[in-house]
């Protein structure tokens, strides 16, 4: 019995020196900046995973029971981030293969925001239209847009070669203010989670397509879900583009309970622009719900 007491009493000291980690490590990966006014005449751009809706499922926080509980969190989330542009990544109703037609989060939150309409959308059949980009349509108009899949052969829809997951895929859409008439392009992704050598291969195939855009002398944003930290190899390989990542500080991938044991996964990268100010981490609960399992990113950026 005594060394039993003795293998409880060390367990407990165990448990308590992890529990005490957890808690240092999610109170550091709480700070940041507070979310702040929109400066005047800046850019406000944001990336925000929203995690899909299953029909077939009949309860739980990803079902659509689940998303009539979300979806006012969430309209509060994106009314506090106050963007100019947003960039979504898993905005999808699923429901078995590929078909759009029903995209419960995308109608939603058009609805919503008048103010807003989505690029990066089409008909699923020939455009994959589950990472649209928002934009505020008093400021901006939609040039152009398109996507790729993070494959041996992008431009075939829905093709997976690079050991992923899932059919991962980048959406890209040009705008221009429709004061001063500046133009700027869109690069929204979403890496495989499991595998690290279809991310690296699906960064490589960012890093060509965005190539030569920056060298025509493009504004280009690159954003999404990296599910990688800053510092990465997948950021080297951005970078040596010419692109510069805002510094995220913090978690932005909460596990659903508001937990923030990790370092930031979603990003903002430019090139041809000025930030302004800090970027920023929305960390809240609107009505005791968390709208979903990551926290939207914000930057303020002066375009050239």
């Amino acid at each position: 019995m005594r060394g039993l007491g003795t293998l409880l009493r060390s367990c407990l000291a165990v448990f308590a020196v992890l529990a005490v980690v957890v808690a240092c490590q999610d109170y550091r990966n709480a700070l940041g900046p507070d979310l702040r006014e929109p400066p005047e005449y800046s850019l406000r751009l944001s990336t925000y995973n929203v995690h899909y809706i299953v029909t077939m499922q009949a309860e739980g926080r990803w079902s659509p029971a689940g998303w009539d509980a979300r979806k006012e969190p969430m309209a509060r989330a994106v009314e506090a981030l106050d963007a100019d542009i947003i960039a979504f990544q898993e905005m999808e109703t699923f429901s078995g293969g590929n078909n759009d037609d029903n995209n419960l989060t995308r109608e939603f939150l058009l609805e919503q925001f008048p103010e807003l309409s989505a690029g990066a959308v089409g008909d699923w059949r020939s455009f994959p239209s589950t990472q649209p980009i928002f934009f505020r349509i008093s400021r901006f108009e939609l040039l152009d847009q398109g996507w790729f899949f993070f494959s041996e052969t992008p431009d075939v829809i829905y093709s997976r070669t690079f050991n992923g997951s899932y059919p991962a895929y980048a959406t890209w859409a040009v705008f221009r203010a429709r004061q001063g008439g500046a133009t700027f392009r869109v690069v929204n992704l979403h890496t495989d989670y499991e595998s690290r050598e279809n991310r690296a291969r699906s960064i490589d195939l960012v890093a060509r397509h965005t190539e030569p855009w920056i060298a025509d002398g493009e504004t280009v944003f690159v954003v999404g879900d990296f599910n990688a930290r800053l510092g990465s190899d997948l950021h080297r390989r951005l970078e040596d583009e010419g692109l510069t990542f805002v510094p995220v500080q913090g978690a932005t991938y909460h596990l659903d309970r508001g937990l923030n044991l990790f370092g930031a996964i979603d990003h903002i990268a430019y090139t041809r622009a000025e930030p302004v100010g800090a970027p920023m981490v929305l960390r809240e609960k609107f009505g005791e719900v968390w709208p979903t399992d990551h926290y939207p990113v914000v930057a303020d950026f002066k375009l050239e």
